[in-house]
């Protein structure tokens, strides 16, 4: 039984850590990206790291390239 709720609360734990993704926000644009895109390592000066949800939030629209 420990074994069973030991499990279940590391799948708990990590599905809700991977709800929650940071993207790179553009302040200026308004554009978001994955971390991982060409653009958002271009971006430098008006870029920040928010959570996906908050980039959403404050109006932001995905990226074209990588879906953001």
């Amino acid at each position: 039984m420990k074994k069973i709720l030991a499990l279940f609360l590391t799948f708990i734990l990590f599905a809700t850590t991977a709800l929650a993704e940071t993207v790179v926000f553009n302040t200026k644009t308004y554009k978001y990206h994955k971390v991982w895109c060409q653009w958002a390592n271009r971006c430098t000066v008006n870029c920040i790291k928010i959570d996906k949800k908050e980039a959403i939030k404050r109006g932001g629209i995905p990226c074209k390239v990588c879906g953001g």
